[in-house]
């Protein structure tokens, strides 16, 4: 995931100059630690007075305080590039961060211990706590800094500045709630604070509320236009939906001003990405590594746009350096499913299910708690409310339309495939994830778990989404809408559209499951994160299935296995095409040369030929995954 948003391109650049002009031989290895020491020593009174200028110099600039962040984390990372010894580097950046934090004028200040603050008048306290905690939060010591906030919190009425600090340190520890409540305190202490609006658009953001996020970062713009980071983060929300025209927009508003903003360019990265614009994107996140060589998702990024090697090495020496320097959560687990994905490309099959393991633990970290009682009853519901009955009887308001196409089926499973297939005929458009009835759903559940939504609103939700879907195109004859999570709203959907037509993807539960595992999907998914919860939310998928495929008009439902379909591309494409009620067409099977964007997991996998290296992948991984081994009982 994103969490980069505090960056600034000329804050990284300064930090880079001045480490770059630092009074220190610089010399790498262990072996040259001693010396290195000796010459602190022996250059100390000149270091001194460097620091003090170049504070001085970034004080006469009044950087904000994510700008010192930024400015501090690129002087030691130079350092480190450099040669200097990492203890060395964190001392010297620390140094240099006290010179700007505090009041020149006591220099013994700098050098009080956190422990003697207790007999400090609280002003004195106070003002030294603040500049501790930003002085931890330069050199990316996150805990440190919560510790110093939430004293400093503690001792006088919190200003907004402080909270919103103190929610962007939990923050990068991946305490995502946490961060949230301070950012919102600090809204309601002063409700026109731009950076706590842009701050909270982003924790929602990372937590998988988009429609959240994209309010809260309009907000942040509206009261400050030219915020570039809340831009470029805006940016990514609108990707992460799909809407990627107005998402480049944003990012190229942004790079008019910051050419070298590494949001913005990752953000034209992913774009690029989803539009199957491969080499453009590769030079997209090439760019943003130019300018922040150890920027966690540009160089995940790199393994998402072609299939690995072992001549590729360096990359992931590269990566498990960036994985180990104690970067944020998030940063840590895309970097780790990169890691994985670049190790099973290569056949390394051990140290891939490795670094899965440990990028669904990170995400586990932040994500909601999956309830499994919840998913049963809500199961449960659906089966006792929409029998074969109660589903006849539903006709006042249903729509007659048949241009909606639902693909359905877990996560996966091959949704994007048949999508793709359907989206190449010239007569239909894939419209890709919709949330539409995901959204309809939530608003409308007391209805529906009660079996009692009427006339009016399916009128009204028939209505509303031929609204949607003529957003994609007015002239298509078919509209495929692929949301797996659809599966679970068939009854719903048919009531409203009972002429719609609905393909449900069936792959070996195992390979799917396995699949989501290897996936980082939004913490918004927590199922996804541990092979248990994987295994307990298929089988709920796998009993409303079968109940829909039971109480559904005999036709309403088409299976395609996906396996089948991999062998027979042409044979199934063909039934595809039959039972949604177009005419074959010969593009179909070059599917993978159809331009259009797709913002899912696949967005690599649909522009390849087809190919049958994904069936039965399970098998080498059999030793790790023994909770998802019952799952072959099931016959789908």
């Amino acid at each position: 995931m994103l969490s980069g948003w505090f960056n600034t391109r000329e804050t990284a650049e300064a930090g880079i100059a001045l480490a770059d002009k630092i009074p220190l031989l610089t010399v790498s290895g262990s072996a040259a630690r001693g010396k290195q020491k000796r010459q602190q020593t022996a250059h100390g009174a000149a270091l001194q007075t460097f620091l003090r200028r170049g504070a001085h110099e970034i004080r006469t600039r009044r950087l904000n305080f994510y700008e010192r962040a930024t400015f501090a984390n690129s002087f030691k990372w130079r350092l480190l590039e450099n040669g200097v010894d990492g203890g060395l580097a964190d001392e010297l950046t620390r140094t240099l961060i006290l010179h700007i934090s505090l009041n020149q004028t006591n220099p013994a200040l700098s050098h009080v211990a956190p422990a003697s603050l207790t007999n400090r008048p609280d002003s004195r306290k106070a003002k030294h706590l603040l500049a501790l905690a930003h002085e931890s939060y330069a050199r990316g010591a996150y805990a440190e800094a919560v510790t110093y906030y939430q004293e400093l919190v503690g001792i006088k009425p919190p200003r907004a500045d402080t909270l919103n600090n103190l929610g962007a340190a939990l923050c990068k520890l991946g305490r995502y709630q946490e961060a949230e409540d301070y950012f919102r305190q600090a809204i309601g202490k002063k409700p026109d604070y731009p950076e706590a609006h842009s701050n909270l658009g982003t924790v929602r953001r990372l937590q998988g509320h988009f429609a959240e996020a994209e309010f809260s970062l309009r907000r942040a713009l509206k009261l400050k236009p030219n915020y570039v980071d809340a831009r470029s983060n805006l940016g990514l929300t609108l990707a992460f939906q799909g809407r990627l025209r107005d998402a480049k927009t944003h990012f190229e508003k942004v790079l008019r001003v910051a050419p070298r903003h590494t949001d913005a360019l990752l953000g034209m990265g992913y774009v690029a990405r989803m539009e199957g614009c491969f080499d453009e994107a590769g030079a997209l996140f090439k760019r943003v590594l130019e300018v922040n060589p150890k920027m966690p998702g540009a160089w995940a990024a790199l393994v998402g746009i072609r299939e690995m090697a072992s001549s590729d090495g360096a990359w992931l020496e590269r990566a498990e350096q960036i994985a180990a320097s104690g970067i944020a959560p998030l940063e840590e687990a895309d970097v780790r499913f990169a890691i994985g994905k670049y190790c099973d490309d290569v056949g390394e099959f051990d140290r891939a299910f490795k670094s899965y393991k440990r990028a669904n633990r990170l995400l586990k970290t932040v994500a909601e708690n999956y309830e499994p009682d919840a998913r049963t009853r809500f199961v449960d519901d659906l089966i006792r409310l929409y029998t074969r009955e109660s589903i006849a009887d539903a006709k006042a308001g249903a729509s007659a339309s048949m241009k909606p196409v639902f693909v359905v089926g877990m996560m996966r499973s091959g949704t994007s495939l048949a999508e793709q297939i359907i989206a190449s005929h010239p007569a239909a458009i894939g419209a890709g994830e919709l949330q539409f009835w995901n959204d309809a759903v939530r608003v409308h559940e007391a209805l529906i778990r009660r079996g009692e939504l009427g006339e009016p609103i399916r009128k009204q939700l028939a209505e509303g989404y031929l609204r949607t879907l003529a957003g994609y195109s007015v002239d298509a004859l078919r509209i495929v809408d692929k949301t797996p999570v659809n599966s679970d709203y068939l009854g719903v959907i048919h009531s409203v559209f009972p002429n719609a037509r609905i393909i449900y993807m069936r792959r070996d539960p195992i390979d799917t499951c396995l699949s989501c595992y290897f996936q980082q999907f939004s913490p918004a998914l927590p199922f996804t994160m541990d092979l248990r919860d994987l295994a307990h939310y298929y089988r709920q998928h796998w009993r409303l299935i079968e109940h829909w495929r039971a109480v559904l008009p005999p036709g309403a439902i088409l299976d395609v296995p996906y396996a089948e379909l991999v062998a027979d591309q042409e044979g199934w494409s063909r039934k595809i095409l039959d039972f949604v009620g177009l005419e074959w067409d010969e593009r179909c099977l070059d599917f993978h040369k159809t331009k259009r964007p797709v913002v899912t997991a696949s967005y690599w996998q649909v522009r390849q030929k087809i190919y049958n290296k994904s069936v039965e992948r399970w098998r080498n991984y059999e030793k790790f995954i023994n909770p998802l081994l019952d799952l072959r009982d099931l016959d789908l």
